[in-house]
């Protein structure tokens, strides 16, 4: 692209940057881009508080994304919890969250009701400018260049920019309009979630059962009960496009039935229960690439970036959003427009390395238990022997320490190293 190309110039546009859609991932790549002094347009498509399907439950690792963006986690609402409760083979057995340097020891439970308000209004305070109710319909392209120049609303709005950002989940029409289709050899999970009124809305742990039974018969997928502090339990189940049950299910009829079985004084009926069940679509494994292309960069789940390991997807959405900023800041401060647009290209390369061999790890992980009786093998050789399930915790969660860690810590970052990326 020459430097004579009027996609790369600099043009009167409303924002350095436009970033669609305010989740963790958009939330968290405003806040970056306007802390460092760039103009920023948040757009989102609803309007807060708003809804949003999902567990709740933030592991170590997006609390110090939290802690970073400077979140008061120890305001009202915002439930601790010091690890993990795992059920299975008839057993329990409870680990704490690791000591690490790297990452906080605690975990955090926080509804999606205002958990993306909050980072979104933090963005605000950094500087950006945003505007909900706005849904974006697609891009707007330089016609010599392909180059991405702002985008369109439904409502015939226009907004140009220097770079644009989609965060707009797995539905994500900027990808699809730039031609960013989803690769099928990517796993891809369906999370379903409710809430009942339950005694076991204080816990100290999260709950994950990594069998679910309905009498006797073993149902597919995991299930949680995470407490959110306020009365009510967020409970849900997560099932795999490796299962072969995958598409010839009613999932809201299999959260019905797995809990259906569980002590009545948990409360888990359906008079309890306070809200629809609501399911949504994880896509994993960098599932959407590449990350960045003719001026939009990918973060979060656009882009595929949910461990597929566990399902947890805000901390990559943060980590990502967080590395993006850095990316574009650092482009945008370049003076001609080739150096700009070779910065953009790294980004792709900046994740692979964060995640890809990590990811491709998860992925063979994925298909193993995503055959019949692989998932009661594992849980009934490895919850007896506390020494595994703690390095089963860290693997699972992404927990470890790059240097100075243990042996354990060694291991799964050595696996992840030579793995090659996803």
């Amino acid at each position: 692209m020459s430097e004579s190309d009027p996609a790369t110039q600099r043009v009167a546009a409303d924002a350095d940057v436009i970033v669609v859609g305010a989740g963790p991932a958009g939330s968290t790549t405003a806040y970056y881009l306007a802390q460092s002094g760039l103009s920023v347009l948040l757009l989102e498509k609803t309007r807060f508080p708003r809804e949003k399907v999902c567990g709740d439950g933030l592991t170590p690792r997006a609390v110090k994304e939290l802690l970073a963006m400077g979140v008061d986690v120890g305001a009202p609402g915002w439930v601790r919890n010091k690890g993990l409760r795992v059920v299975g083979g008839g057993r329990s057995f409870e680990l704490d969250w690791p000591e690490l340097q790297s990452y906080p020891d605690f975990g955090l439970v926080r509804t999606r009701h205002d958990f993306d308000q909050i980072l979104a209004d933090h963005a605000v305070k950094a500087g950006a400018t945003l505007l909900e109710g706005v849904n974006v319909a697609g891009p707007v392209l330089d016609e010599r260049s392909g180059y991405l120049t702002g985008v369109r609303t439904q409502d015939g709005e226009v907004y140009r920019s220097r770079v644009v950002v989609a965060a707009d989940g797995n539905s994500t029409r900027l990808s699809l309009a730039m031609g960013l289709h989803k690769r099928e050899d990517r796993p891809m999970g369906v999370a379903v979630r409710t809430y009942y009124t339950s005694p076991r809305h204080d816990d100290d742990f999260l709950e994950i059962w990594l069998e679910l039974w309905d009498g006797d018969r073993l149902l597919p997928g995991y299930g949680w009960i995470f407490g959110v502090g306020d009365g009510t339990a967020n409970v849900g189940l997560g099932l795999l496009n490796t299962s072969e049950s995958f598409k010839n299910i009613d999932y809201r009829d299999l959260v019905r039935r797995w809990v259906r079985h569980m002590p009545a004084e948990w409360g888990f009926t359906e008079e309890n229960r306070t809200t629809p069940i609501r399911g949504a679509a994880l896509p994993m494994a960098f599932n959407r690439q590449p990350h960045y292309t003719r001026g939009l960069v990918l973060v979060g789940d656009s882009g595929g970036m949910i461990n597929p390991f566990n399902g947890e997807g805000i901390a990559y959405a943060m980590e990502s959003g967080r590395m993006a900023a850095d990316t574009i800041v650092t482009a945008l401060s370049r003076p001609t427009a080739a150096e700009r647009e070779r910065t953009l290209r790294a980004y792709p390369a900046i994740l692979k390395d964060a995640y890809g061999g990590y990811f491709n790890l998860g992925r063979v992980f994925v298909e193993a238990i995503g055959k019949p009786g692989v998932m009661g093998f594992i849980t009934r050789h490895t919850l007896p022997h506390p020494v595994l399930m703690r390095f089963a915790m860290k693997l699972l969660a992404n927990l470890t320490d790059p240097r100075r860690g243990d042996a354990s810590d060694r291991i799964i970052n050595a696996l992840s190293k030579v793995t090659p990326p996803a």
